[in-house]
């Protein structure tokens, strides 16, 4: 993760404005099917602006939230200064400086595709108490059952700088549920979406860490593009992002 952690910086201000969290009913569902209980101590490995930390915060448990890119850490650190169980940690996936068997879960959202699997791997097995549970949670744009995200994916693949290379492409259920061998993975998916009016998906098409910035080329046409989309789509002024919240989860230890 060390080389990817600065990649979000200029993104940090529409990340929080724009890019969605996590469905409230996860936390129900892994208290009825792998036993969550308050007590357990959370660590948020790449916990960036705080979203997935917040969905065990408001149930009451201690979250240390590692996040490497220093812009991202003080905004999720702003976003969630109303916890007192939030820690905010300086760190990496593969060297979260935590201590040893100190928490009871790893969660992570939608940043696993930037870890090296194996040395995360090893530092989560080091940090976690047996069980040893890890949840990896990503909201995937639900391009089958929209029109409109999939002209929004054809637009970001035509103007996005390294959109078709970036490691969230080419990670799938294989390679997660390599990570978890020898113990079993597990899978469950909830809908998860968003609304957007006009400057809102240029937001939230510039909070992604391979979008064109203002300084590059093509910037004016690739939201020229958007705007196009947006209309032709837009109801009421809104579009909406559909998103199945995918979850993989289960024992490393």
């Amino acid at each position: 993760m060390a080389n990817n952690a600065n990649r979000f910086t200029e993104t940090v201000e529409n990340y929080v404005k724009y890019r969605p969290s996590y469905p409230s009913e996860i936390y129900l569902f892994l208290v009825q099917h792998c036993g969550l209980t308050q007590e357990k101590v959370i660590a948020d490995v790449g916990s960036g602006t705080g979203f997935l930390s917040q969905l065990f915060l408001e149930q009451g448990h201690t979250v240390y939230g590692v996040e490497p890119n220093q812009a991202m850490r003080v905004a999720g650190e702003n976003y969630l200064a109303r916890y007192p169980d939030f820690h905010s940690i300086n760190g990496f996936a593969e060297a979260t400086t935590l201590e040893g068997a100190s928490v009871d879960w790893v969660v992570v959202g939608t940043a696993f595709h930037w870890f090296d699997a194996r040395k995360a791997k090893m530092e989560f097995k080091r940090i976690l108490r047996s069980p040893g549970f890890v949840l990896l949670i990503w909201n995937v744009r639900d391009k089958e059952k929209s029109a409109f995200l999939r002209d929004y994916e054809m637009l970001i693949s035509t103007y996005s700088k390294d959109y078709k290379h970036s490691p969230a492409q080419s990670f799938d259920e294989t390679a997660t549920a390599e990570f978890f061998k020898p113990y079993p993975m597990e899978t469950a998916a909830y809908r998860n979406q968003q609304q957007f009016d006009w400057e809102g998906l240029k937001g939230r098409l510039l909070s992604t860490s391979y979008s064109l910035r203002e300084t590059d080329s093509e910037y004016s046409q690739m939201l020229h593009h958007l705007r196009k989309i947006f209309e032709q789509h837009q109801r009421n002024g809104l579009v909406e992002f559909l998103y199945s919240c995918r979850l993989y989860y289960g024992r490393i230890k």
